[in-house]
């Protein structure tokens, strides 16, 4: 099944467009949960693997969409990067569309290589296999054409998508996304070639494989881009945490609230650690995450066309 079809078919069966950043922090885990395993990189990793594996236990039948932020895993080397396809392998059971993401990029058959590390298939024993088996994974573009085709290739061949950077929610993506060539900022220029990157590979729902990630601390910016962009499915960061509201985020959709995922990470992940929260649910760090998450949902709900997936 093509990937944007996918992805806002779990949209529309969740009856929300948030998507479920997991990004374990060691020192934000539940308190006691490092203390259940032993102190070692071994025993970190395995509590990055159990709160994943019971963030996905919170949010499954809620949402459609979760994302995985490599590099928390990554720092905890092989151990680490087996819990993380522990977590990957977990989310798939769980019938979710699985996000990776890395920003990984080069040209060539290095490109390639990546892409058919974590959409694709690997040689093994005379047969083929997948290795990471995510069903997306953010990519950068700086590199061109050369640095996107490999993966938008393997993408296409394998029912998967990438989501590649147009324009980040970060303070100092200005720095040299709003620089100015031939009369526009780069990231239009980004953008441009990315709507031609995904024009001949839209599925059924209208929509293409490749996706931008344009983060909704740039509202105006977030507006201006969906419409350059009406075919790519957007990713959009900075809700909740970074400070972008609900209504920052409504231009991403369209009429009938698809077009876009939201998401959010440690708004969600690590809710427990607000005041309220806390004085709430106290010990059930788990019952915070899903009310986090229910006013996340009410709040796209009430401010933006995600109204009409629930109706």
């Amino acid at each position: 099944m093509h990937f944007a079809d996918r992805l806002f078919a779990a949209v529309r069966k969740s009856g929300n467009a948030v998507c479920v950043g997991i990004d374990p922090r060691p020192e934000d885990l539940p308190e006691g949960m490092l203390d259940r395993f032993s102190g070692d990189r071994a025993g970190v990793s395995e509590a990055l693997r159990v709160f994943g594996r019971e963030v996905l236990d919170v949010v499954t039948g809620r949402v459609g969409v979760v994302k995985f932020q490599a590099a928390f895993y990554e720092t905890y080397g092989p151990e680490g990067m087996a819990a993380l396809q522990d977590s990957i392998r977990y989310a798939h059971e769980k019938d979710l569309v699985v996000i990776f993401d890395g920003k990984r990029n080069d040209i060539g058959s290095t490109a390639e290589a990546y892409a058919r590390a974590y959409l694709g298939k690997v040689p093994v024993g005379g047969r083929f296999e997948p290795s990471w088996d995510a069903d997306a994974i953010t990519v950068n573009p700086y590199l061109g054409s050369d640095g996107i085709t490999p993966f938008v290739k393997v993408a296409a061949r394998e029912g998967k998508g990438l989501f590649t950077l147009v324009r980040t929610s970060n303070a100092s993506a200005r720095e040299f996304q709003d620089l100015v060539a031939d009369g526009k900022p780069l990231y239009r220029h980004v953008a441009d070639r990315l709507a031609g990157w995904a024009s001949p590979h839209r599925g059924e729902s209208g929509y293409s494989l490749v996706g931008a990630v344009v983060g909704a601390t740039y509202s105006a910016e977030l507006a201006e881009l969906r419409a350059a962009m009406p075919d790519v499915p957007f990713l959009v960061p900075g809700y909740g945490t970074q400070g972008a509201s609900a209504s920052d985020v409504a231009p991403a959709f369209d009429e009938s609230g698809l077009g876009a995922v939201v998401n959010n990470s440690r708004g969600l992940i690590f809710a427990y650690q607000k005041a309220a929260y806390r004085e709430k649910f106290k010990d059930n760090w788990q019952g915070a995450v899903e009310a986090a998450l229910s006013e996340m949902i009410a709040d796209l709900a009430a401010n933006t066309s995600c109204a009409r997936l629930a109706s």
